[in-house]
């Protein structure tokens, strides 16, 4: 266990910022450190007036949000167990998981709770809605009563008035449970994995003696909150500093991101490749692209002059004031990162799983290497199952204070990936160099072994795919021994350019060829069929291989 402390790093957070702005939702009012703490104390005195107890599970569902973050950090200061849902899950895997979680309250988005059915969740013992943090439904008929005596229990508590001197919190041990965080894979249901405060605590740490941040900074959040990485450092550990976070209350598009941004400029950054690929394939390759620049990027003296001003256009484009961006969730594209790099754009590529909440490897923008996802955190081990790690790809294992304790209730699952000595068997297949940099190559799961025993990771072909104008997304696949990429095109490409069916069937052929020509024969894609929607995908907008095999 290390020394540090989740509870504590909040008690202090809110004690030491006590008028700073702390959280609030984009164009919504702001709530101040002193806020967040009454309100917290008063949930508190909720929790413990309606018999929940430390320990008890508490499930919390709805987009982001202040009110979101204000129950998050109620639950886990009080010594409960938090259960955050992603709200795209539908009704039968929300009963499921408030079930399994044996959760004893919930919080929950009320559009979200008029679809559930309260007579398939028996256990709970009352819902409180996220939107105006009242009740939506109760079996406990005094919790009216307490909610609106509310301000009198704390007056009883606190006579003088609660200031940043009188302000505590109740202490919880580092090898306490909590949060159970209910994962949605792509090829089976969702696991609970149970983090105790001490591996929260320790991807704070971590992020707090390496990750550009200070009092008073501001954080823009769009990554859904009920996901390790968006959690940890988009709220949890921008709090611990008494920085400002404000939540984009909607499920965003690239152009709100962006708007959000500019007016709120951010000093860190966080991103998935999704949103950093739309931005370079949108804003970015229609302006060198064009003839005269394309010329001029071909022209030893004037491409730096133009890359200089290509990177304070990005720059301005993410609001112009922070430090980096860190990339997560997934492999950003090798071509979009050595173009930022060679424009001497900050960016980085981090790696992460839920399982060790999240962060595994990291290491800032100016030590980054293409390719690499980073280099072990401090508070882990990491090792690659294969007898040569740095040239023959094998399993990524890690064991440490950040690895999971296992699955909630599922003792057969942890046995799969936890082994007897403590290494989490990730299911991805890497490389480490002799510097300790990681290298991921893709799934094992998705692997697809090649006529001739090659072991070929689909994830690098689709990222060559995925970087073209007319491809929204694709997914590579093998039928009769040969490879072919199913593709899903950019509809307001398609429209911009008044292609034909004909005309791009042609082009993605153009694509297929070029594609081939850059990397090994074994490689090749044979064919480009053209998927009618959407490829179906997780929360976590993974795509759902498994569907299209």
């Amino acid at each position: 266990m290390i020394k540090e402390n989740l509870v504590e790093y909040f008690e202090t957070a809110i004690k030491e910022n006590w008028d700073k702005p702390a959280v609030s939702d984009y164009n919504g009012k702001i709530n101040t450190f002193g806020e967040v703490g009454e309100s917290i104390l008063k949930f508190h005195i909720i929790f413990e007036k309606t018999g929940i107890k430390r320990g008890d599970k508490i499930a919390l569902i709805g987009k982001n949000s202040a009110n979101w973050a204000v129950a998050y950090l109620s639950v886990i200061t009080y010594g409960a167990v938090i259960v955050p849902i992603l709200p795209d899950f539908l009704p039968k895997d929300i009963h499921f998981i408030v079930n399994h979680s044996e959760s004893k309250a919930f919080f929950s988005a009320s559009n979200i709770w008029s679809a559930l059915d309260i007579n398939q969740m028996l256990e709970l013992k009352y819902i409180i809605g996220v939107e105006e943090l009242m009740p939506l439904f109760s079996r406990i008929d005094h919790l009216e009563e307490v909610i609106h005596s509310l301000n009198g229990s704390l007056d009883e508590k606190y006579p003088d008035g609660l200031n940043a001197e009188n302000f505590s919190l109740p202490h919880t041990g580092n090898d306490e449970l909590g949060e159970i965080s209910y994962t949605s894979g792509t090829t089976g249901f969702s696991k609970g994995v149970m983090l105790l405060h001490n591996s929260l605590a320790a991807n704070v740490r971590f992020a707090r003696s390496h990750m550009p941040l200070e009092s008073g900074d501001k954080i823009v959040s769009f990554l859904p909150l009920a996901h390790a990485y968006g959690l940890a450092f988009e709220f949890l550990f921008p709090f611990s500093l008494g920085c400002h976070i404000t939540f984009l209350t909607k499920t965003p598009s690239p152009q709100i991101i962006t708007r959000a941004f500019q007016e709120i400029k951010p000093r860190l950054i966080l991103s998935v490749p999704l949103v950093i690929e739309k931005i370079y394939k949108k804003k970015i390759l229609p302006v060198i692209n064009k003839s005269p620049i394309n010329w001029m990027l071909n022209t030893p003296l004037l491409n730096k002059l133009i890359y200089k001003k290509v990177l304070a256009g990005v720059k301005e484009g993410f609001g112009g004031n922070f430090v980096e961006v860190v990339v997560g969730g997934a492999a950003l594209s090798h071509e979009i990162e050595s173009f930022f790099k060679k424009i001497g754009f900050p960016i980085t590529v981090g790696y992460g799983m839920t399982e060790c909440g999240p962060l595994i490897s990291y290491v800032a923008a100016d030590k980054a290497k293409i390719g690499s996802c980073g280099i072990a955190v401090d508070t882990l081990e990491i090792k690659i199952d294969s007898e040569d790690p740095e040239h023959k790809v094998g399993e990524i294992l890690m064991r440490g204070e950040n690895v999971m304790t296992g699955y909630y209730r599922n003792k057969e699952a942890t046995k799969m990936v936890l082994d007897k000595d403590g290494w989490l068997h990730s299911g991805d297949l890497g490389l480490m160099d002799k510097e300790g940099f990681i290298f991921i190559k893709g799934r094992s799961k998705s692997m697809i072994l090649g006529s001739s025993g090659q072991n070929i990771y689909p994830e690098e072909i689709e990222s060559m795919l995925n970087n073209r104008a007319c491809v929204a997304e694709s997914i590579v696949i093998q039928r009769d021994g040969r490879l072919v990429a199913l593709v899903y095109p950019d509809e307001d490409v398609l429209k911009s350019m008044a292609l034909s069916t004909k005309e791009l069937e042609e082009k993605l052929e153009n694509y297929r060829k070029e594609m081939n020509k850059q990397i090994p024969s074994f490689m090749a894609v044979s064919r480009i069929v053209l998927h009618p929607d959407p490829f179906e995908k997780t929360p976590k907008q993974s795509i759902k291989r498994f569907l299209y095999q």
